[in-house]
């Protein structure tokens, strides 16, 4: 695609511009902060798993809560990859939709976050450093998610 001053411009990623415009409506804290999460959420779970088995192993931890915890980290898992991807191609394409599923995901997410923090049978001091961590990346994504939701519907 020629601009103005006749260079060539890729296309970005398979996503129209934006009302015909050259201006990009994307936000690029949001995109880095989505980076940094994801690679911040696999160290957050191979971390869990590690725990799961030192606590399955070293403490009279219920089978019946391990299951539930492990599934529910499973659960997490999905959750989290679907809200990255769908935040990750809303902010790029700068599009509202994506990046309001991405939000509205983000729900569950944060209160899963929480169940590792607070409400586990047996949380260890560094679940709760890694949750806190977690949570306050939620945060910022929130924030960043909702401003560029309401630019994206400009």
């Amino acid at each position: 695609m020629a601009s103005e001053d006749g260079a060539q411009r890729p296309e970005r990623l398979g996503c129209a511009l934006l009302k015909g415009s050259d201006q990009e409506a994307s936000s690029a804290p949001l995109q880095v902060l989505l980076y940094l999460n994801s690679w911040y959420f696999a160290a957050f779970f191979l971390a869990e798993v590690l725990m799961f088995i030192y606590k399955g192993i070293l403490l009279p931890y219920p089978s019946d809560n391990l299951i539930l915890d492990v599934v529910l980290l499973l659960l997490f898992l999905g959750l989290e990859t679907l809200r990255i991807f769908y935040g990750w191609k809303g902010n790029l394409c700068e599009r509202s939709l994506a990046s309001s599923i991405s939000v509205f995901v983000l729900l569950p997410c944060t209160a899963l976050a929480v169940y590792y923090l607070l409400l586990q049978t047996f949380v260890l001091r560094l679940e709760f450093i890694l949750s806190a961590i977690l949570l306050c990346f939620y945060s910022l994504e929130f924030l960043l998610g909702l401003v560029s939701i309401s630019t994206f519907s400009r």
